[in-house]
């Protein structure tokens, strides 16, 4: 039965590496930019290691027959080429089938060629199909779940808390789970199961693996490993609707120290930013922001974020700087009052929605909007305001917005949008 998975799964690490090779040859700077953000030539674990590896090896074999065929090519039109007018308007000499050992040694050649290809190819089928053995005490498990158009991220063996919004009281509330920003630990395997709630999407970390495909009822998975602490880009790799070309999801490797801080952080409610301790009269009133206005398919990342991507996604780990208390507090109710907690899960908040991705820490990731937008309070306010122009057809937007009938004014938009920044 697992014959048919293991023949699909050989291709896919040349499928990555021949994608890469394309848009470098077809870009203006070619080979000098193999180091982007989603280089399959750039890697950065032992699995795509070992596909570039393999890749490579294929590109020197059909180089090696490209100068041999070329060579002989070159050397029968310049030794047999017509040199006077006669020999042009010559009639063909009789033709014979051809030297029986030439033919031979070409059949051989091709076929040494070909076993030269094929044993690390196989060899990197059983590699790349799972984590290898020795290795599978010391996996991490992950289960990714694509949606139209985001990726949510489950960790089935990390519990994490809830807390009663009245009491107070810490319980158990299931696996932890996260949205569109896989964190895991540098150095170690993880076992990714691989799972669709709608149509056919396919996982793809360039730097990490090749790509696999999430099938509807059907599980499958992958495995990779970052080889140190990085901050790394994704996306679906399997035309699945209208905002397929903006389904993307971020992989951050960590150390062991700072992974279980944040697992830490991770396993706890959503942050409550208490209001001033004074009587309600007397508390500042809320300071509502101004957000820039954005072009349509405006790119949604800053400079500096591309600069360093990792550290922009530590900065993301501390509270904001000058939290609006009060404001926060009406982002709050205005969540609820919204109907956004029937679809999107806040934990300790009374929020328990699943439709959408869990936003109980989500002012702690560098992305919203499936990877699409970073993490910034203009970004957040563009999403809020508009995600039907930032992402065409998405459940927010069609089934939220319109279905619902919400409407926002310009201090919901500043109260949520400083609600969800202070979710740490």
């Amino acid at each position: 039965m697992r014959l048919p998975t293991l023949l699909s799964r050989s291709s896919r690490g040349a499928r990555a590496a021949l994608a890469a090779v394309g848009v470098a040859l077809l870009s203006g700077c070619g080979w000098m930019n193999l180091d982007g953000p989603q280089s399959t030539l750039d890697p950065a674990g032992p699995v795509s290691r070992y596909q570039m590896n393999l890749f490579y090896l294929t590109c020197w074999v059909t180089f090696v027959i490209f100068i041999l065929v070329g060579s002989v090519l070159a050397y029968a039109m310049f030794k047999f080429r017509a040199r006077t007018a006669a020999e042009e308007h010559a009639v063909p000499p009789e033709q014979g089938h051809g030297n029986p050992f030439v033919e031979l040694s070409l059949i051989g050649a091709s076929v040494f060629a070909l076993v030269i290809i094929a044993i690390p190819t196989l060899k990197g089928i059983w590699f790349d199909f799972d984590v290898p053995a020795e290795q599978k005490a010391d996996a991490y498990e992950v289960t990714a779940t694509g949606y139209q158009w985001w990726f949510k991220f489950e960790y089935p063996k990390e519990i994490a808390q809830t807390a009663d919004p009245v009491t107070g009281k810490l319980t158990a509330a299931g696996a932890l789970t996260t949205g569109n920003e896989l964190v895991i630990p540098a150095g170690r395997p993880v076992h990714i199961n691989l799972r669709t709630m709608d149509v056919i999407h396919s996982f793809w970390v360039p730097k990490l693996a090749g790509k696999v495909d999430m099938m509807p009822n059907r599980g499958n998975f992958l495995w990779l490993q970052a080889d140190k602490p990085g901050y790394f880009w994704g996306q679906c790799a399997e035309f699945c609707g209208d905002s397929h070309a903006v389904m993307r999801f971020r992989v951050i490797a960590l150390g062991p120290k700072e992974f279980n801080e944040w697992l830490d952080n991770q396993l706890q409610p959503a942050r409550n930013v208490p209001l001033p301790t004074v009587a309600a009269n007397d508390r500042p009133k809320a300071q509502f922001a101004s957000f820039r206005t954005y072009k349509q398919n405006e790119a949604g990342y800053t400079e500096q974020f591309d600069l360093a991507p990792l550290d922009s996604w530590r900065a993301k780990q501390m509270p904001e700087k000058n939290e609006d208390p009060v404001l926060i507090a009406q982002g709050r109710a205005l969540f609820q009052s919204k109907t956004c907690a029937g679809c999107h899960r806040v934990r300790g908040q009374g929020a328990e929605g699943i439709t959408g991705p869990e936003l109980t820490h989500v002012g702690a990731r560098t992305t919203i909007a499936g990877g699409l937008l970073e993490n910034n309070a203009d970004e957040l306010h563009r999403w809020i305001h508009n995600p039907g122009a930032v992402k065409p057809g998405n459940k927010m937007w069609v089934t939220g917005y319109i279905g619902n009938n919400i409407k926002l004014t310009p201090d919901d938009e500043a109260a949520l949008v400083a609600y969800l920044q202070s979710l740490k």
